[in-house]
């Protein structure tokens, strides 16, 4: 009896232990100081900053080649205020991120994404591609994700959200999980498909740049936010791969990747163009910059640049990647002339400057970490650290469509109507409004059938670009025609691109 009893207590006890054995693991966590963790938000933005106005001379510039080496990329102290005062256009990757974070500062992390679209659409900054086409959608009651969706945002495959998703990285120090739901939430405020993976690749590289010590690693680990299937996935693989391969030859990557991966079929500014603004190639550059630029600060500014296209706003992201990784303190002096004169100046249309900046985000980056089971203290920050989910939903913009051809409708004005036919499933129409305190109530048939009624506006800020579109039409020969409705505003057609 007592040894039978002696038995039943060991068996017990064994498969007490392996129940424990076998439960769940601990969470994994780092431990960064306050001072730390300053200092990497300080090396993001100040990184963010540079990049960009390094890049700003030679922005589309060299459409479909890279910046030749005897081309001078310069840079002094007088780069930043210069363009701080004669060109804060140039920092729409900035004023963007500071809309969107000066929500989060005073409704709190819970802020809504319509908060949030209502914020920058009635900002009185400058905005271009699918931030301005997401901007007349939502003062013209589409809001997201309705806003990015590219039947309704021709430019939902561009740049825009890429640009100005470093702001979510930077809240969410070493949880790329929750920088996806973010990312998920405002990307689809202004794009959609790989316009919206951009911006999640970019934000969750800023997660992982406060906790890695190695850029490839950053890079590596950012992919996992990502649907393995899409296009943009795709892209940054082959960067990798050819990395790989030959870590010293960015050039043969940069060929490699044009080959496959710089096709745009959205863009109406950029269809039968060298120009592309796609997110995914310039998606590309940010990756062959940060990768075989070897930690070097410098040297990684200066390939994202010369990579071309959009060579502003690349080394701003890379910039602000590696000097969350490297921190404030080892960005090389040389690469902080100048910085002196302007961290205390607001950027354009927003309440914040540069020194208000890392202030509100390391406030926000505390809550954020302590909201996901980490703890933050004067002295030191806990971080849980997350693995992301991918969507499982993989987005595409513009399948299936194919640019046929683009007809010029040479500055035909609109004075009453407007008709012409054409072979295909869908189009775009640019032009403009000429005056800008003019407007036109117009009206689209396709077929005799009125497909949508919209204002136009000629205010640069309340503009519509492009005019008209329509990507659901069967294929076949289609008559389009355009109505002036009302209003003393006379619309000018630039051109007709078709699709089938």
């Amino acid at each position: 009896m007592k040894m039978a009893l002696i038995r039943t207590l060991k068996k017990s006890l064994f498969l007490f232990f392996l129940l424990v054995s076998s439960g769940p693991a601990l969470a994994a966590t780092v431990t960064l100081t306050a001072e730390e963790m300053r200092d990497k938000i300080k090396g993001g933005w100040v990184g963010q900053t540079v990049g960009c106005t390094y890049g700003g001379p030679t922005e589309f510039r060299w459409r479909g080649t890279w910046i030749q080496d005897y081309v001078r990329l310069e840079w002094d102290d007088s780069k930043m205020l210069w363009y701080y005062q004669n060109s804060p256009g140039l920092y729409d990757d900035l004023y963007m991120d500071l809309s969107f974070l000066a929500v989060l500062d005073r409704d709190g992390l819970a802020a809504s994404v319509e908060t949030m679209a209502r914020k920058f659409a009635n900002a009185g900054f400058s905005l271009w591609h699918a931030n301005q086409a997401a901007r007349w959608n939502i003062l013209n009651g589409v809001m997201p994700p309705r806003s990015g969706y590219y039947k309704n945002n021709p430019h939902a495959d561009d740049i825009d959200f890429q640009i100005e998703s470093d702001f979510i990285g930077l809240i969410s120090p070493g949880m790329p999980a929750t920088a996806l739901e973010y990312a998920d939430r405002v990307g689809h405020i202004m794009n959609y498909g790989d316009g919206v993976y951009g911006g999640v690749f970019v934000s969750a590289m800023y997660t992982h740049a406060f906790v890695e010590k190695d850029i490839a690693v950053v890079v590596e680990k950012a992919l996992s936010s990502l649907p393995l299937q899409s296009k943009y996935a795709g892209c940054i693989r082959e960067v990798l791969d050819c990395w790989r391969k030959n870590p010293q030859d960015w050039k043969e990557c940069w060929y490699q990747v044009q080959m496959k991966w710089a096709e745009d079929v959205g863009c109406p500014d950029g269809v039968f163009d060298p120009f592309d603004i796609d997110a995914t190639i310039n998606g590309a550059y940010i990756a062959i910059g940060l990768l075989y630029g070897g930690m070097d600060f410098g040297r990684t500014l200066e390939i994202a640049a010369r990579c071309g296209q959009d060579s502003d706003c690349n080394p701003s992201n890379a910039g602000g990647i590696l000097g969350t990784l490297l921190g404030f303190e080892k960005i090389p002096a040389q690469w902080k002339l100048g910085l002196d004169k302007v961290e205390n100046l607001k950027f354009s249309y927003s309440d914040y400057s540069l020194n208000d900046v890392y202030q509100v985000n390391y406030r926000l980056a505390a809550e954020m970490v302590k909201r996901n089971r980490g703890s933050v203290n004067d002295k030191a920050w806990t971080i849980e650290l997350q693995t992301p989910r991918a969507p499982e939903k993989l987005e595409v913009g513009f399948e299936g469509l194919i640019p046929v051809k683009r007809v010029a409708l040479r500055q035909v004005k609109v004075e009453k109507s407007f008709s012409t036919t054409f072979k295909g499933r869908g189009f775009v129409v640019s032009g403009r409004m000429p005056d800008n305190n003019s407007q036109a109530r117009c009206e689209v048939f396709v077929d005799g059938r009125l497909i949508e009624k919209v204002l136009l506006k000629g205010a640069y800020h309340d503009r519509r670009d492009p005019l008209f579109w329509n990507y659901d039409l069967a294929e076949g020969t289609h008559q389009l025609e355009i109505r002036k409705v009302e209003g003393d505003g006379v619309p000018v057609l630039g051109s007709l691109l078709i699709y089938r």
